[in-house]
């Protein structure tokens, strides 16, 4: 439906697949991911990157194939309404405030309140394990990244195509993947930052439910396309040609 939309969306996604990373509920975990998926201590992760990238690959391949498709869901949900297209972006823009709300604390909503991580005391063995936990990681995220990744859903829901908002997701999949993947490859290192940063992570909540009210508000008033056709004009050709 918003076809004009889709570099902004394309990094809003992507921010959001960030700050997902750095929300309370995922960063502090990382080395317990890490070493859940690889079966490494953290020194041994050290030094057999090779195969902890492999692993820590894999588990992202997992999350990422259910928010794609957890994607296709919403815009298939969308496009099957196009006739309520001016009701749905209004809809969508309210939805997306108040998942901002939410991160900032200002309104409860009960069913991003409880808990759905899986819990899983034993990996499957192999690399299918590694998918196999990245899929329940996707399946079955918790209340902190709930807000942002229902924000970018609502948005994948205003999507013109099936495809459109599967690449939404891709995005936001990837956005959530880069620090991963970095911090599987120089885990120490990681570690060493997560401790001086470890006193601004509650900054990152605020900093998603004031992107998400934004977003929102642009989408529920119509001026998030006029932003995208902003940024379209700034894209390089040969780019917007692929998006």
């Amino acid at each position: 439906m918003t076809d004009g939309t889709g570099f902004g969306a394309l990094l809003v996604a992507f921010a959001g697949g960030i700050l997902s990373f750095l929300s309370p509920c995922v960063l502090p975990l990382v080395p317990s991911y890490l070493g859940f998926i690889t079966g490494y201590t953290i020194e041994e992760m050290g030094n057999r990157r090779r195969v902890a990238m492999i692993h820590a690959s894999l588990f992202v391949v997992g999350f990422s194939l259910i928010f794609i498709l957890l994607g296709a869901t919403a815009t298939a949900l969308g496009s099957a309404l196009v006739y309520y297209k001016e009701a749905i972006m209004r809809v969508a823009g309210v939805l997306i405030m108040l998942f901002g709300l939410y991160c900032l604390g200002v309104i409860k909503l009960g069913f991003l309140s409880q808990e759905r991580r899986v819990h899983l005391e034993q990996k499957p063995l192999g690399l299918l394990g590694s998918v196999l936990v990245g899929m329940a990681f996707g399946a079955g995220w918790s209340p902190c990244i709930g807000p942002i990744l229902g924000g970018i859903l609502t948005l994948a829901a205003t999507e013109g195509s099936v495809g459109r908002g599967m690449l939404l997701l891709a995005v936001y999949s990837a956005g959530l993947a880069v620090p991963f993947l970095l911090a599987a490859w120089a885990v120490e290192s990681f570690l060493d930052w997560f401790k001086a940063f470890r006193k601004h992570i509650g900054m990152v909540q605020k900093v998603s439910g004031v992107l998400l009210i934004a977003v929102g508000l642009m989408i529920a008033t119509g001026q998030f396309t006029r932003l995208a056709g902003y940024l379209i004009k700034l894209t390089p050709e040969f780019l917007y040609k692929r998006l």
